[in-house]
């Protein structure tokens, strides 16, 4: 071993021309590597899974059991490579997950669960769905908007438009929102109406649902020029809403708003979000995609939070970040660098 060592001291000696070249090239390697490299300060070590929510509105724990949860199962127990089903049925919703081996990529996981959802026969109003995959710390980021309008149109600010654009992020998996107000139009029906019009409420239900619409038709040719035939119905007020036709007696038609008041109202609800002395505030926590670079995510994300407060948003509504990974990220880093600089200069000095 002595020898061997001597022979490559020489070696390098007598060849200083090509050691000091590899040695560069070497650096500027490591450089670009420690540039490129995700650095995450949480690791997810968890195998890869996928998560499957259906929701069944109104429908009891042991309803969503019996016919949700387990035909779901049944599906999902024969992909390939699966190590565990998991499931969890409550009020109205059931939460799936399917455990993968090691080695298995999130693509295959992903494709081989939408491929076994195509086989199921779901009852009546039930929706499922396929979440993105994302690990279990996949969460780096959390804003609130502030803003002086009613709760209620902050929310519909949020859904409408800012999650959208941040959604578009690369390395962004989902946004999860919580706090505010779901927006509603609100049909309160009057009985006493009803009755002298010789109506059920089932009909008003029929004819709001048969009204929102547009539909398409044939085109009449006049001339060189066409001409597109369209029925549009998709309700955008309250007030077409209240013109909504339910029925017609004799000759006289029988609208909405005559045998009910409509308002704009919000779904009950079920929690608040506070934030330091705010009671009531928006707030949308950020999920990154598995094996994404959360540095690169964030400083996206920042960049277009930037672009949609000055360009996008109206003048009183704002996007303020208050907590990101950004800091942590970069603490671990400081103390890699401080960790591996000493002990290279511990080993050149031994």
């Amino acid at each position: 071993m002595h020898k061997f060592v001597e022979k490559i001291i020489a070696f390098s000696l007598q060849n200083h021309v090509l050691i000091l070249f590899l040695t560069v090239i070497l650096l500027v390697t490591g450089i670009v590597c420690f540039k490129t490299t995700p650095i995450e300060a949480y690791p997810d070590v968890t195998n890869t899974r996928v998560k499957i929510i259906a929701q069944w509105p109104g429908r009891s724990a042991e309803e969503v059991e019996k016919f949700i949860t387990l035909p779901v199962m049944q599906q999902l127990n024969t992909i390939p490579r699966k190590t565990d089903v998991r499931s969890t049925s409550l009020f109205g919703l059931s939460v799936l997950t399917v455990l993968f081996e090691d080695g298995v990529d999130d693509f295959y996981a992903q494709q081989y669960a939408s491929n076994r959802m195509q086989d199921i026969d779901l009852p009546e109003g039930a929706e499922l769905s396929i979440e993105p995959p994302s690990g279990a710390t996949g969460e780096i980021f959390r804003y609130v908007l502030r803003s002086d309008l009613p709760v209620r149109e902050v929310s519909a600010i949020n859904e409408w438009v800012i999650q959208r654009e941040l959604l578009s992020v690369p390395g962004v998996a989902t946004i999860a929102t919580f706090g505010g107000e779901e927006k509603i139009y609100e049909i309160k029906v009057n009985p006493a109406e009803l009755q002298s019009y010789n109506l059920s409420p089932l009909q008003v239900y029929e004819a709001v649902s048969n009204s929102n619409i547009n539909v398409g038709g044939d085109m009449i040719q006049k001339g060189s020029q066409a001409y597109v035939v369209r029925g549009l119905g998709l309700l955008e007020s309250v007030e077409d809403i209240e013109n909504i036709l339910i029925e017609v007696k004799g000759s006289t038609p029988i609208r909405i708003k005559q045998v009910a008041d409509v308002s704009i109202s919000s779904k009950p609800r079920l929690g608040q979000v506070g934030l330091n002395d705010e009671e009531d505030v928006v707030q949308g926590i950020v999920i990154m995609l598995r094996g994404q670079n959360p540095s690169e995510v964030i400083r996206n994300l920042k960049a277009k939070i930037e672009e949609l407060n000055e360009h996008t948003l109206p003048g009183n509504i704002r996007i303020e970040p208050f907590m990101d990974r950004e800091k942590l990220v970069n603490n671990t880093l400081h103390t890699v660098m401080k960790n591996m600089l000493e002990g290279i200069l511990l080993v050149s000095f031994i």
